[in-house]
């Protein structure tokens, strides 16, 4: 085989100490070192691979162990780091120890064998670790919220069975309320505001139960944990803000694609870095944020698959931007609602990873042309098959008289300028983005 990287070092990482296999033009043995994990250790070991002449680098993601390390070779400007993915590496057999697992990390990359993953710069890693822990306060807090809510329903209180949102403000008034020692359901049930006034009956039987003063200290502690989060949820909120200031532009231009509001763009641009020159195609970023279809073919006939796996933020961000998309009036709402149609609302999930994958690749048709999202109408699969209107009333008459019915087919009126009904229209010049 071809040696692609001639002075190329391997490194096995572990909590407390490195192993490093130096692999060099004209030397069989390769040159065996370990270090420790403190940073003064790990600056030793990138100036003494430096001084070697090594200008390849490769080791394991290893959990979260390898950040330091990568930034200690980073920092000396001379060697390129990769770090490859641990599932690529971890099915080679053969490998029992730590010394022989540095020395096959070098063999293989200085083969050129290891595909490297993607490191995000400094002010992208910045907004990616913002955007992440905000994902886990809203989580955090969404688990308060029900434990608070097993609470109750422990006290038989049941809010939550006539209001919409338990901690709304009528909600959190008569929470605050029981809290407090009011027990009368008449007076918790007058604390409902707005159009939660109407369901005063009912408030009335959900507001009595077994309060007790135990229910009332759980409550408080669900509640303070509760106010908590969301105060340190709104500080990130600025944070986030503040490192995703260059990248306002992009963060703009996918706002215009439905479903992506604001949070949900700078996931996307944490999580890529809005620069798609590292994913050439569409296809490419969809598999990586692990929204492609899995290939499972044998024999010549392909089957189902699940999709494969990738960035599970990414992920579970487009996932959720799929869910809003069927509330809008755009052309993904549409195709979202006739996939549940198709699928069957007990399949709808499915319906919403396919809509995440339409999204994801319609956001790297934003990133990558440095263009807004342009809407073709949510009536666009109605026009389309208003082309082929007498294929499709064919079709049907045939189906239902299969089905036993008689059928007779009535022409629709032309329109004003002789096309059946009216019809949106779409710019022949609008860009298009890439749809699954």
């Amino acid at each position: 085989m071809e040696v692609v990287h001639p002075a190329v070092a391997g490194i096995d990482v572990h909590k407390k100490i490195i192993w490093v296999a130096v692999r060099l033009p004209g030397r069989h043995q390769p040159i065996i070192k370990t270090y420790r994990t403190f940073w003064r250790a790990l600056q030793k070991m990138a100036t003494d691979l430096a001084a070697l002449g090594v200008t390849d680098v490769a080791m394991e993601s290893t959990g979260v162990y390898w950040w330091p390390v990568y930034h200690a070779l980073a920092a000396t400007g001379r060697i390129a780091v990769c770090v490859a993915n641990a599932e690529h590496l971890k099915s080679v057999p053969g490998r029992k120890t730590d010394v022989r697992d540095c020395q096959w990390i070098a063999e293989l990359h200085q083969f050129g064998l290891l595909r490297p993953s993607f490191i995000p710069a400094q002010d992208v890693a910045a907004l990616r670790a913002r955007t992440r822990y905000r994902k886990k306060l809203i989580e955090q807090r969404t688990a308060e919220g029900q434990r608070l809510a097993k609470v109750l329903e422990d006290a038989g209180i049941k809010i939550d069975s006539v209001a919409t949102r338990l901690l709304g403000v009528s909600g959190r008034d008569m929470i605050e309320a029981l809290i407090a020692g009011q027990r009368d359901p008449q007076t918790l049930a007058a604390l409902a505001r707005g159009v939660l006034r109407r369901k005063s009956d009912d408030l009335v039987m959900a507001c009595d139960g077994r309060f007790t003063g135990t229910h009332a200290a759980m409550c408080r502690l669900h509640l303070d944990a509760y106010d908590h989060a969301t105060a340190t949820i709104t500080e990130l909120d600025e944070l986030v803000a503040q490192a995703s200031a260059p990248f306002e532009p992009v963060i703009a231009r996918l706002m215009t694609v439905p479903g992506i509001g604001r949070r949900t763009a700078e996931v996307i641009v944490a999580e890529t870095g809005g620069d798609m020159s590292r994913f050439p195609a569409a296809e490419q970023l969809a598999a990586w944020a692990g929204l492609a279809p899995g290939n499972r073919e044998s024999a010549g006939k392909r089957r189902r698959a699940a999709t494969r796996k990738g960035n599970t933020h990414l992920k579970a961000a487009m996932v959720e931007a799929a869910w809003s998309t069927g509330r809008t009036r755009s052309r993904i709402g549409a195709r979202f609602r006739r996939l549940v149609r198709r699928f069957g609302k007990h399949n709808a999930k499915k319906a919403a990873v396919a809509i995440a994958h339409t999204l994801i690749r319609i956001a790297w048709a934003v990133m990558a042309t440095n263009s807004d999202y342009r809407e073709d109408g949510a009536d666009f699969y109605d026009r389309r098959e208003a082309r082929h209107a007498e294929h499709l009333a064919a079709r049907y008459q045939k189906t239902l008289q299969r089905l036993g019915y008689q059928v007779t087919l009535i022409p629709p009126d032309p329109g004003p300028a002789g096309h059946p009904g009216p019809a949106g229209h779409h710019a022949p010049d609008q860009p298009r983005h890439p749809a699954a």
